[in-house]
């Protein structure tokens, strides 16, 4: 489809003949889109990453960007792909721009274009500091900002955010943010970090042991959810367990004083309250727990 920006279809990979590491996954990244493709550590994300990047190479022609198959486009494709596999390979002894200037040369684009991509990832200031002197969020807002040297349509990045403290998880994101919306630019970014996904992707993609278990907006993510999931605070919990399984057989233990329940819906919450009331059984803290947590959570269990 012409407004597709990414398509797999039935992509599988192997690294050996027992080790399969993608089992028919199909993605669809429409145009314009932040997409988040979500899974655990071994779930498939990189190597699906390596692949779209051609890092790997797929033994059938079922990868298509841009509306034409992958491998037909190599590699003039890259002039309107920017792509960040794992960690970025910067020269440390040399400035931010004296890096972003070597990128120039190399996707044979124009050094005036330095300046703008430094004010874009908010290193406007610090583009003559050596690299070796960045904080960690720094780095990686540079080498976002090589990837955008060659004014991109599609950006591909794998765990932007791994390992950065709030402050540079935020930064990355709303600069990602920014991007598609003022930009324009198409984002498929790869996550663990389910938070950060969520406050900033319009649609997402779930893998878990290889294979797609949703796809979608997130919007039609929540909608498939069914009851609601209630985080209770109360006291002396060992001491009142046995009647609270025998009323909500599957509740969640999580510490001596917290618990899970799933309820059939909000209406219910009442309900369970008095119940609590009626039995003796403190009540401190009703917490409705929503998200896209419990959502990965359900779907990957």
């Amino acid at each position: 489809m012409k407004d597709l920006i990414i398509q797999t279809e039935n992509l599988s990979f192997s690294y050996s003949k027992k080790k399969h590491v993608l089992k028919k996954v199909n993605i669809n990244v429409p145009k314009g889109a932040i997409y988040g493709f979500l899974g655990p550590n071994g779930a498939g994300k990189s190597t699906t990453m390596q692949l779209l990047t051609g890092i790997l190479s797929s033994p059938e022609q079922n990868i298509s960007v841009f509306g034409k198959e992958l491998n037909s486009q190599m590699p003039h494709v890259f002039s309107k792909i920017g792509a960040l596999v794992e960690s970025p390979s910067l020269y440390l002894h040399l400035s931010g721009t004296d890096n972003l200037r070597c990128i120039t040369q190399l996707k044979e684009v124009s050094e005036s274009k330095i300046p703008e991509v430094l004010e874009l990832v908010g290193l406007s200031e610090n583009g003559n500091e050596k690299v070796k002197h960045y904080s960690l969020g720094m780095k990686q807002r540079l080498a976002i900002a090589m990837t955008l040297l060659g004014e991109p349509e599609l950006l591909l990045l794998d765990e932007p955010v791994n390992g950065l403290d709030p402050t540079g998880m935020t930064a990355i994101r709303e600069l990602l943010v920014k991007l598609n919306k003022e930009k324009g630019i198409t984002v498929f970014i790869s996550s663990h970090l389910l938070a950060e996904v969520e406050k900033m992707c319009t649609h997402i993609g779930i893998i878990h042991k290889g294979e797609i278990k949703f796809e979608g907006t997130m919007q039609a993510l929540s909608e498939r959810e069914q009851g609601c999931n209630v985080q209770i605070e109360t006291k002396y919990l060992k001491k009142h367990i046995e009647v609270l399984k025998i009323a909500y057989p599957e509740i969640i233990i999580e510490n001596e004083n917290q618990f899970k329940v799933s309820l059939k819906s909000k209406e219910e919450i009442p309900v369970f309250s008095k119940f609590m009331i009626k039995n003796n059984i403190p009540l401190y803290e009703v917490k409705i727990i929503e998200g896209l947590e419990e959502w990965f959570l359900s779907l990957t269990k």
